[in-house]
């Protein structure tokens, strides 16, 4: 289950990147749709506990449960998010 606030991916900006992954993407072109049919995600990172210590920013939590480990962010609401970075 992916839920608001949950870490899903990496990115190379310095800021974060708010998405809805359960949002489909809307087809504008039906000649592009067999492109994205195409294309090949590459599989979830799997990493120790050290390393997601390692990889936890300021403003984030690591959820620890028996089956798995899960980041998300501090605050779950991006609403939240900038009410907490303005004090």
């Amino acid at each position: 289950a992916v839920y608001e606030g949950m870490i899903i991916g990496l990115n190379t900006r310095v800021d974060d990147i708010e998405i809805n992954v359960a949002k489909g993407k809307h087809l504008t072109n039906m000649r592009a749709a067999n492109s994205d049919i195409a294309i090949a995600l590459t599989p979830a990172l799997k990493m120790s506990l050290e390393q997601y210590l390692d990889f936890l920013e300021d403003d984030e939590l690591l959820e620890v449960t028996p089956k798995s480990l899960r980041l998300r962010k501090k605050f779950l609401s991006k609403l939240d998010r900038v009410r907490a970075a303005r004090v």
